[in-house]
């Protein structure tokens, strides 16, 4: 299986350049399919394993497994990273998978796996919010009116009436997670981290997973865990999410930080919702109202003027760029 993933993102993951818009899709496509089902293999899981424990096993396998397919390769060098690129990988795999992926994780024991979704469905607003306050990047208005939409869209999702029968302990790591999500990704683009972005998410995962046993092992989880009584599907979920939600999901979606711009990185989290919404209702059998498809419908219009807007954005900076040449 990781052969098979290298195949496809190794030799683009590489180089930290512009590529094809189609590898670009292949990218995106995978976050917004992957990454709307492990909300689902989050939830299985935690039906037989104590969730730092969950965090700790995902993450220092998966990232075991890429460091060694790196090397496997021959490219042994790529792991040998300055002690600042380290210490950058490691604290952006803090941000994201610790404080973001980690928040939903411990979130999904008190609600269900499509609310904590649609929760998460707030990282581009603070995503918008952090690369304006700290980097001055600005959005078209366009860009801002679709990253309004789509919360719009997740507000009626989730739907006023209901919302007092939800668990304020889930809602409020739920709401903490995509700020530190939002967090690590921006400033991915500013620490130094290493070229390799596949040993790149390797660091990452391995500093973060690190972190998860350490606050696993405070919180003497290891001694509830009884393999013989951990469900067969508890298991086929922890398996999925270390190969697809780890590997192929965050191997694809630090490739997007690099190349890619950050309102279209950012609107997976638009996407991810209607994926875990449509999967909770047919495997947990989680709700699944009229009020969710209309504002599924919400959401994705929201993505469409995100999309618009980087297009329209790109198609007026590209007869500027040999002016701005002959000026300078």
């Amino acid at each position: 299986m990781i052969a098979a993933v290298s195949r496809v993102f190794a030799p683009e993951l590489r180089r930290p350049t512009a590529t094809t818009s189609a590898f670009t899709w292949l990218a995106l496509g995978t976050v917004y399919l992957v990454w709307g089902s492990t909300y689902l293999g989050i939830r299985l899981s935690l039906d037989g394993v104590p969730p730092f424990f969950m965090g700790a096993v995902r993450f220092i396998l998966a990232g075991a497994l890429l460091a060694a397919w790196v090397v496997a390769r021959g490219e042994w060098r790529a792991i040998a990273v300055r002690p600042a690129e380290w210490l950058g990988a490691a604290g952006i795999g803090t941000a994201l998978l610790l404080g973001g992926n980690g928040g939903v994780i411990l979130a999904e024991q008190f609600i269900p796996s499509g609310v904590a979704a649609l929760c998460v469905a707030t990282a581009p607003m603070w995503m918008a919010l952090i690369d304006r306050l700290a980097f001055g990047q600005r959005l078209s208005r366009l860009g801002i009116a679709g990253l309004l939409v789509g919360f719009c869209g997740v507000v009626l999702l989730v739907g006023l009436p209901g919302s007092d029968r939800l668990d304020w302990r889930g809602l409020g790591l739920c709401l903490l997670a995509p700020i530190c999500w939002a967090t690590g990704s921006v400033f991915s683009r500013h620490v130094p981290l290493p070229r390799h972005a596949l040993a790149g998410s390797a660091i990452e995962m391995v500093s973060a997973g690190g972190l998860f046993l350490a606050a696993s092992l405070l919180l003497s989880e290891p001694a509830r865990v009884h393999p013989a009584a951990v469900p067969v599907h508890a298991l086929a979920a922890m398996a999925y999410l270390v190969v697809f939600g780890s590997i192929v999901g965050f191997s694809a979606y630090a490739w997007l930080l690099r190349n890619a711009p950050l309102p279209l990185v950012s609107t997976y989290a638009y996407v991810n919702p209607v994926v875990a919404v449509i999967l909770g209702a047919l495997v947990l059998r989680e709700p699944l109202s009229l009020r969710t498809l209309l504002a599924g419908g919400v959401i994705v219009a929201g993505v469409v003027m995100i999309l618009t807007a980087r297009v329209r954005r790109q198609r007026k900076a590209e007869p500027v760029r040999p002016a701005a040449r002959a000026h300078a």
